[in-house]
C-alpha cells in the first residue's frame, strides 16, 4: 500500500543497509570503520554519518571493480575507468569512451543487485542504447537479472533516502 519512506539518518544506533542486511552503526574503540556481527563499529568521537558513507564508497569500489572486471572479460571489451558519485537519478552510466560511473549506494544493495547494475552498464560498452540486443547482452552476462532490475526499481529509492551528513 502507497507508503512514504522516511528520511534515514547515519547516526549511532541507526539501522544502516549495507549489502542487503541491516548493521547497526555502533561508536566503538577501533581506529577504522569494520563490521563486526551485525554492527558496523566506528572510531568513537567521529561524525557516524561521515565515516559510514566513506566506509560504503569504499566497499562499492571494491564490488563494482571486482563484477566489472568479471562482466569486461566475458564481454570482450575493457572499460576505460570507474567513478563513483552520489547521483539522485541514475545508479549508473556508461560513456562512449568506456568510463563506467556508478553510485556508491549500491554498496547498501543486495550484492547481486549491485552485480546487476555492473552488468547493465558494462552491456552499454557493447550496445549504447536500451534496445533488444542491449538487453540480450544484459542477459547473457547475467542470466535472470530480471529480479534483482525489480528489487532496484521496487526498493532503490529507499537507499536515496539516508542522510551522511547533519
Amino acid at each position: 500500500v502507497g507508503r512514504l519512506p522516511l528520511r534515514q539518518a547515519a547516526v549511532p544506533g541507526a539501522a544502516l543497509p549495507v549489502e542487503g542486511r541491516a548493521l547497526i552503526l555502533t561508536p566503538a574503540p577501533v581506529l577504522r570503520a569494520q563490521v563486526q556481527d551485525d554492527r558496523l563499529l566506528i572510531p568513537e568521537g567521529r561524525p557516524a554519518g561521515a565515516v559510514a558513507a566513506a566506509w560504503l564508497k569504499h566497499l562499492a569500489m571494491l564490488r563494482l571493480r571486482v563484477a566489472c572486471d568479471r562482466f569486461a572479460e566475458a564481454l570482450g571489451r575493457p572499460y576505460a575507468a570507474i567513478a563513483l558519485r552520489d547521483t539522485r537519478s541514475r545508479w549508473g552510466s556508461c560513456t562512449h569512451d568506456g568510463r563506467l560511473m556508478f553510485s556508491w549506494r549500491l554498496a547498501m544493495a543486495p550484492p547481486v543487485v549491485l552485480a546487476y547494475v555492473a552488468a547493465h552498464e558494462v552491456a552499454h560498452l557493447a550496445h549504447m542504447d536500451h534496445s533488444a540486443r542491449f538487453w540480450a547482452q544484459v542477459e547473457a552476462l547475467m542470466p535472470g537479472h530480471a529480479p534483482h532490475r525489480a528489487w532496484l526499481r521496487a526498493q532503490g529509492g529507499d537507499l536515496m533516502l539516508w542522510r551522511f551528513r547533519d
